[in-house]
């Protein structure tokens, strides 16, 4: 059974090449382009456009390489990179609805703003009680695994923006363990 493509908004792949171009220049960027296999590179070859569509297989591969080339592997270091990009979108207007709105706003909110970025993804979010909530991402591959730090990293700094202490957010489903959904925990005081 052949699965749905999956499709990144352009805005997402724009963001994360301006955020490794801003953290290294663009010698780095070039050197991650280096060791992407043909078929990506010309996927994801600038210029992209916001509001065109990209293979999330492609993005995924991509980022593969960015943490092979940049971190030595280290997936982790992904929760940070991207709290860092959420950080420089949460800026002006959206950060003001982000510190005034609770935890639970932020997490409904950001859950409607992913499922504007990826396209043949379902999300959907559970609040569980006053401090926790889950999030089902239906639609992701073990090829996607790599978008659940990003997916992490997002979540921790938006809920940390509005106030939320002591944040732990993790996976209770992943991506790689081959699920129709992956499974997002999120807990904060």
């Amino acid at each position: 059974m052949k699965t749905q493509a999956l499709h990144i908004k352009g805005t997402a792949v724009l963001d994360t090449m301006e955020a490794i171009k801003a953290r290294a220049g663009k010698e780095e960027l070039e050197r991650i382009f280096a060791h992407l296999d043909e078929q990506t590179r010309e996927i994801l070859q600038p210029p992209i456009s916001p509001s065109s569509w990209y293979s999330c297989a492609a993005f995924a591969r991509f980022l593969e390489a960015d943490i092979r080339e940049t971190a030595g592997g280290n997936a982790e270091e992904l929760i940070k990179r991207a709290e860092i990009v959420i950080a420089k979108q949460l800026t002006g207007i959206y950060k003001i609805f982000v510190k005034l709105g609770s935890p639970e706003f932020v997490i409904r909110r950001i859950a409607a703003v992913h499922s504007t970025y990826f396209d043949g993804v379902q999300i959907i979010p559970e609040m569980e009680g006053p401090h926790s909530a889950r999030i089902q991402y239906v639609g992701f591959s073990r090829e996607h695994r790599i978008m659940g730090f990003v997916i992490l990293g997002f979540f921790k700094k938006a809920l940390e923006i509005s106030g939320a202490k002591k944040v732990d957010v993790h996976f209770t489903v992943p991506t790689e363990a081959g699920e129709k959904f992956c499974e997002l925990a999120l807990l904060w005081e």
